[in-house]
């Protein structure tokens, strides 16, 4: 019709807009490219994007469901900011939930050995680099989590914990690891291979559980020297 404006996301495209606006938004939430507490603007988003407001507002709504964005009561939206007690609790969920992944993979008869090791081997390349490339490091070790639960045949609790480790401050958890910390973070997942290929599922599990406290203690060290006012936990 004469006078008829057409927009990125109108018609039957805009699905993919808000499939866009989504993907766009939630990923540099997750890399910490907006960064916990900041407002969020649908104008400013949707211009960064190159859509209309329709599908950012649709996107920020399934954020927030996701507990990545906070909405406040005429103040708009902002991303969600992440309290040391608040990742202690990740953290807990992950090291009840991911030893017992490990438990059911060393006795499934699903573990792809060739592709642990092949990871395991990547990893101690990329730690061994004087100029470590945290997003590969931490793409090797998402790869390796994944092949272990996926072989542990409980596809509900694979989802659970995926879920969890999305959150940003968890998902980049090698951003605050030391040089020894990597080193023994990549001698973790060689036992583990070890314990899967034995069968064994307790001591799969073991290893599993020190692999998951290691993130804990350097994940709450970094916040405490990122926020020097906090109270360090007593788990």
């Amino acid at each position: 019709m004469p006078g008829t404006t057409s927009t990125p996301d109108a018609g039957p495209d805009s699905g993919y807009a808000t499939s866009l606006a989504y993907s766009t938004i939630r990923e540099r939430i997750l890399s910490g490219e907006l960064a916990g507490g900041q407002r969020l603007r649908e104008d400013e988003l949707a211009n960064m994007i190159g859509v209309s407001r329709t599908p950012v507002r649709e996107a920020l709504r399934s954020l927030a469901a996701e507990g990545l964005l906070h909405y406040e009561r005429n103040r708009g939206v902002r991303v969600e900011s992440w309290t040391l007690k608040d990742l202690e609790e990740v953290h807990g969920l992950r090291s009840l939930l991911e030893p017992y992944a490990a438990s059911l993979a060393a006795t499934s008869g699903l573990l792809d050995f060739d592709g642990l090791a092949r990871l395991t081997h990547e990893m101690d390349e990329a730690v061994a680099k004087d100029r470590l490339d945290i997003n590969l490091i931490t793409e090797i070790n998402n790869q390796f989590h994944d092949t272990i639960m996926e072989a542990s045949g409980n596809h509900r609790l694979r989802a659970v914990v995926n879920s969890i480790v999305q959150v940003p401050t968890v998902r980049r958890t090698f951003a605050q690891y030391t040089p020894e910390d990597l080193r023994r973070s990549a001698d973790h997942h060689r036992e583990l291979v070890e314990a899967l290929r034995s069968g064994d599922p307790v001591w799969s599990e073991s290893v599993m559980r020190a692999h998951m406290r290691l993130g804990w203690i350097s994940t709450q060290r970094r916040f405490l020297e990122t926020f020097p006012g906090s109270e360090p936990l007593a788990t």
